[in-house]
């Protein structure tokens, strides 16, 4: 910074955090202003509220404006600086003894008006050092955000792939379970086809919880290199001017190379595998129901619930796929409160769609809320390019393939529980634990077709 530039003016500009020119200055809600990419980088993973780097008062502000006041001032600050260097003898040129005032991008140089237009610079590409140097700046800025907020996005994914791993464990432990209870109920004579059915299940377990671990050190490594691109465009950005120009080589064009490779995510998916006399020992207790009473998608929120649940913070708000049907629900003119009883529903027509059972307190409350204990839903919802199934009460992700056709649902009284299945393959999707179903319900189905 320029010494005969006013020091209390100086100060007032300069960033508590990296002691440096302002750059894209923003003012938190205490009155202290700091750098966007430094309050960005002190600020992450840091816990709501996070305090103020100056004085330490918490701060709940998430989105930022730049500081325009601020802005020019800097700017003012840095050409009086840029200035100053220009003004030394070493800025005078040896031939024309004017000063160098054009930058010239060919060899980095600096050169008086008289020698860009020289033979020697004549076909090269050259500008005033003060408007090259605040455009590029600005460029670097401009990348700068979109490289946080890929590096936002990849830390969302990250927690999301732990969380899944989680899961996934978990889910392939209970599904085994689930299933050779399912074959006790059926004949002894099944017992080769329950080894089977477990021997695949296992065998895919196998393959998917590596992929699943590689794909989260690809975005544990992928979230290094995006912050160390970042931290090196906001070094580039305060430099002074001239060093910035002569500097910046290649910078930009490896930061866009960064952003061009992201990992894909891995989504599991086991095969539905049959269970031999499933459908057909559920038909014995299948019974016909009728909706009596619908509403439109106005009345009821339930997939606003489950995507503030499952997809991204930045996707909330929008719709869950981009060419949103209407929703409707409705609920069993009849309800249930013993024995055991099944029936189907076809999914086919539907994008997204929920069905199951629910209480009637629930339905009164207009309910809304997934993480309602009064409600044992099934539901399917497409997210970007694939289909994710999920049960409430509580919300579990399936990680098993979408049905086609039609969906089997089994109420059991007697051991207080409640199941869905894929009918098409005879598999059993999901059954709730026992003990779970503990009062009256009545079928509810919610839908919405293109």
């Amino acid at each position: 910074m320029g010494s005969d530039f006013p020091q209390a003016f100086q100060k007032e500009l300069t960033c508590v955090i990296c002691l440096d020119y302002l750059v894209d200055p923003v003012t938190i809600g205490c009155g202290h202003s700091f750098c966007r990419p430094c309050l960005c980088l002190s600020w992450e993973g840091a816990r709501s509220p996070a305090n103020c780097p100056a004085c330490r008062e918490p701060s709940h502000q998430k989105d930022f404006k730049t500081d325009i006041l601020l802005k020019n001032l800097v700017t003012i600050a840095r050409k009086a600086s840029l200035w100053q260097f220009l003004s030394s003898e070493k800025q005078i040129c040896g031939t024309h003894k004017e000063t160098k005032k054009m930058f010239c991008d060919m060899d980095k140089s600096l050169l008086c008006s008289l020698c860009s237009n020289s033979q020697k610079h004549r076909d090269h590409k050259h500008c005033p050092i003060e408007g090259a140097a605040e455009e590029r700046r600005e460029k670097l800025l401009k990348q700068m955000r979109i490289l946080w907020e890929k590096i936002q996005e990849n830390q969302r994914n990250l927690n999301e792939k732990r969380k899944r791993i989680t899961l996934w464990r978990g889910y392939v432990y209970h599904r085994a379970l689930m299933i050779r209870d399912e074959y006790r109920k059926l004949h002894p004579v099944l017992h080769k086809e329950e080894k089977q059915h477990l021997g695949r299940l296992y065998k895919a377990h196998k393959e998917i919880f590596p992929q699943l671990l590689r794909s989260w050190i690809n975005k544990y490594q992928k979230k290094k290199h995006l912050k160390e691109t970042y931290q090196e465009l906001m070094e580039m950005c305060h430099k002074p001017d001239v060093e910035l120009l002569q500097d910046l080589g290649d910078i930009m064009a490896r930061s866009e190379s960064v952003l061009l490779h992201m990992p894909q995510p891995v989504n599991p998916e086991l095969t539905a595998e049959p269970i031999t006399g499933l459908v057909h020992r559920l038909n014995r207790f299948q019974v016909e129901i009728s909706f009596g009473y619908e509403v439109s998608n106005h009345s009821i929120r339930l997939f606003e619930a489950v995507r503030s649940w499952m997809v991204r913070p930045d996707r909330e708000g929008g719709s869950l796929n981009s060419d949103r049907p209407d929703y409707f629900a409705a609920w069993g003119a009849r309800g249930f409160f013993s024995g055991k009883h099944y029936w189907e529903l076809d999914v086919d027509d539907s994008w997204d769609w929920a069905l199951g059972v629910c209480k009637d307190s629930w339905i009164r409350k207009n309910g809304t809320m997934i993480t309602s204990e009064d409600i044992f839903l099934l539901l399917c919802v497409k997210v970007d390019d694939h289909f994710r199934l999920l049960t409430t009460s509580p919300m579990l992700p399936h990680y098993v393939e979408k049905p086609l056709g039609r969906v089997g649902v089994f109420l059991d009284f007697e051991s207080g529980s409640v199941s869905f299945l894929n009918v098409a393959k005879s598999s059993l999707i999901w059954r709730y634990p026992a003990g779970s179903l503990k009062f009256p319900v009545r079928p509810f189905f919610y839908t919405g077709h293109r």
